[in-house]
């Protein structure tokens, strides 16, 4: 619907009962306005037209901090934003102006773009200087009425226990695919193409987690540069989807709602990554958008003198203990949640939500508290980033029982055990779901998203590629992106044609994903690690430049996907999807159970049980473990019992090495190798049945996985004996 000429629209608006919900809401005659504004002693709703001309008409009520009222001849498509008048004070963070129009922190929909950066300023010269009284419209986005037409979302609710993440950025990822028709390309639409939902099915992951989609903007050091934000993580509205992800222009919702129901019938759930912990705004030296003209000391975090508390290394923070930015935040969610369709959320910066007045970190704060008790919301899946930009924000394992939490001590210590870095000692603790982190009595396996690579970071091809980071595309002469990375070349920085080094960095991917996704405990894959993506060395691919085609903006390069790769990853989520031992609900016990038999037992590469030397023993490269599932009593949604999945897991990151095979006393049957990293494919080169206590040739890093022999599957022949057995894995 487009926008109603001025003729068509009172000036005045008709008196309303309630102050909520807040936002814009079409009614039967019209459409009610709400806002948060309870410094101001006015506020107008501008109503926009398609020539540009304004509207300006004052709310009548105020109740409860919220001004409101009701428009009529107002409908979906109306473009609007609002002036709110009042108190210039930016020492108490009063920065009221008029001359900036605000769009509605409520809002489903924006439209523009930022236009002269200096015209949005609300002050003249400084932050604490005077109110600035250069007018914003024609320079700023603007908010658009929408019409609420959400069907009830039919979820695939897959169990934590048998997720599989997969991080993916929505423009990037089908920017090139050559079977996305062109003009669907990084789009909610390319999303949901079948040759995208086949792939995805296919690979064997359960649950899509998107980069941010909540319409962002260009935070202003960035613009500055002449970039622009790419991954999305610098909001303009918690409401709204981001329109260029848009096939259509003006159709982002519809079209998100279509992704997700597509998604949905393929039953694959879907997952926002959301970014509460701050805005677009930046620091008080940056732009009166939104939030900061209505009431800066509700949404943010200031300090006595006015100035942002800055937590997120963005220039602001939002005031997760104040009842405002609750009530957005949650609204937001249940917004997302019940008229969107999507099934979870990834907290960005979780920690910084729970830091009352900047302090020390309160799982009980108010907005996690809010968000786990809402009965909407505490069904959903909730994942949090357990840190922010400081060093008391980093609370990994400390948040409430609901959370799940992305796990980086998983990722530094896989890979630094195979880079050669580690023992074996902290490895152990991670395979098995990080209960070291994760109270047992409280949380379950599942609760620790497992990681190797993530958006913000080199990817898995330029993990084992690059020692040093190549940022300088950025424009930030390579100090942003972290400088600890746990990565390897092999014997060359960047590309080569040496068939030894390709082959050993394909080797050691290869053992990555293979610890990784079968690890207890929730994997997370970034997208395109499987195709054998690279970002040239960037481990912060946060930007590009302002003019490059979002096309060109780090698409992944499906036509020179490495194939072998993408098999590989296929053949491990089924052998995890095969083997209930590895998607526990539990945590293993390590001691004896009712049976009388531990469910965990490790060894040493000598097949013997490791001791206190030798968990503290740095230089060992090699650990195996025996997991008893015969007592799991896993069983399928339907309710059927699983099989055992009893057996052996190697992993060695040493060189060529003789390992004894490892087993319990109590068991003395023979097991079979039924996956080898070492091999393109996982498939083992012996998979015939060898006696524990034998020993098997390991000609280099691998992982190893052994379940135990059946009997029709034991060989008869009477010299198969135990002890004079050799099995070899030839590389």
């Amino acid at each position: 619907m487009s926008s109603p000429s001025s003729e068509s629209v009172p000036s005045a608006a008709l008196h309303d009962r309630s102050p909520f919900p807040l936002g814009a809401t079409v009614v039967g005659c019209g459409t009610r306005f709400a806002v948060h504004a309870p410094h101001s002693d006015r506020v107008q709703v501008c109503l926009v037209g398609e020539d540009g001309h304004e509207q300006r008409i004052d709310l009548p009520d105020f109740t409860y901090g919220v001004w409101h009222g009701v428009v009529p001849c107002v409908g979906a498509g109306q473009r609007y934003g609002y002036r709110a008048h009042g108190r210039w004070d930016p020492r108490h963070g009063l920065r009221t102006n008029p001359h900036k129009i605000l769009l509605d922190p409520w809002g489903r929909q924006i439209t523009g773009e930022m236009g002269d950066a200096a015209r949005l300023l609300a002050y003249d010269g400084g932050p604490f200087d005077a109110m600035s009284t250069v007018d914003s419209l024609g320079h700023t986005p603007l908010s658009v009425v929408t019409a609420s037409d959400a069907d009830t979302p039919q979820r695939p609710d897959i169990p934590w226990e048998n997720t599989v993440v997969y991080e993916l950025h929505v423009g990037s990822y089908t920017a090139h695919h050559p079977q996305v028709p062109p003009h669907l390309r990084g789009t909610y639409l390319g999303l949901c193409h079948p040759a995208v939902i086949d792939h995805l099915v296919q690979l064997g992951v359960t649950t899509v987690e998107l980069l941010p989609v909540q319409a962002f903007l260009t935070e202003p050091p960035v613009r500055a540069r002449g970039m622009r934000n790419h991954w999305g993580y610098s909001t303009a509205s918690y409401f709204a989807p981001h329109p260029a992800y848009a096939a259509t222009p003006g159709e982002e919702i519809a079209e998100f709602r279509t992704m997700v129901r597509a998604l949905h019938s393929a039953g694959l759930e879907v997952v926002l990554d959301v970014v509460y912990n701050h805005t677009c705004e930046w620091s008080v030296a940056g732009p009166n958008l939104s939030w900061r003209g209505l009431d800066a000391p509700g949404y943010y975090l200031l300090d006595h003198h006015g100035h942002d508390i800055d937590l997120t290394g963005c220039g602001n923070t939002i005031d997760g203990s104040s009842p405002i930015a609750v009530r957005m935040v949650c609204d937001s969610l249940r917004y997302w949640a019940q008229e969107m369709g999507v099934d979870g959320f990834r907290f960005d910066l979780a920690s910084a939500l729970a830091r009352p007045r900047g302090g020390a970190f309160d799982p009980r704060g108010a907005l996690l508290t809010a968000i786990t008790t809402d009965p909407v919301l505490t069904d959903l899946k909730l994942i949090a980033e357990p840190w922010d930009a400081t060093g008391h924000g980093y609370q990994l394992g400390r948040f409430g029982v609901q959370w799940a939490e992305w796990n980086d001590k998983y990722r530094d210590t896989a890979r630094r055990f195979w880079a050669g870095h580690s023992g074996v000692r902290e490895l152990a603790s991670r395979l098995t779901g990080s209960e070291d982190l994760f109270r047992r009595d409280q949380r379950q396996p599942a609760m620790s998203v497992n990681y190797i690579t993530a958006h913000d970071g080199f990817t898995l091809t330029d993990l084992v590629s690059y020692r040093h980071k190549r940022n300088e595309a950025n424009g930030e002469d390579g100090r942003d992106g972290s400088d600890h990375n746990e990565s390897v070349d092999h014997g060359v920085e960047g590309p080569t044609d040496d068939v030894e080094i390709v082959a050993a960095r394909d080797r050691h991917v290869r053992a990555l994903l293979a610890t990784l996704l079968l690890s207890t405990g929730t994997p997370m894959l970034l997208a395109g690690d499987e195709l054998g993506h690279t970002q040239h060395g960037n481990n912060n691919a946060y930007c590009v430049p302002e003019d490059v085609p979002v096309p060109d903006a780090w698409p992944l390069d499906w036509e020179d996907a490495d194939l072998d790769r993408l098999a590989y990853v296929r053949g491990l989520l089924r052998l995890r999807n095969v083997v209930p031992v590895l998607r526990r609900r539990r945590f293993f016990d390590g001691r004896a159970r009712t049976d009388g038999h531990p469910d965990l037992v490790w060894f040493g590469i000598d097949g013997t049980e490791l001791d206190y030397a030798g968990w503290h023993d740095e230089s060992r490269r090699t650990l195996q473990g025996w997991v008893d599932g015969s007592g799991l009593g896993t069983t399928t949604r339907a309710g059927i019992r699983l099989p055992d999945s009893s057996g052996l897991f190697v992993l060695h990151a040493g060189g060529a090495a003789t390992l004894t095979l490892g087993g319990p006393e109590w068991y003395r049957g023979d097991i079979m190798c039924v996956f080898d990293s070492s091999t393109v494919d996982g498939s083992p080169v012996d998979d015939a049945p060898h006696p524990v206590g034998t020993e098997f040739t390991l000609p280099g890093p691998a992982v190893l996985v052994f379940r135990t022999a059946l009997r029709d599957e034991i060989p008869t022949d009477p010299t198969h004996s135990g002890s004079d057995h050799h099995g070899s894995t030839p590389g």
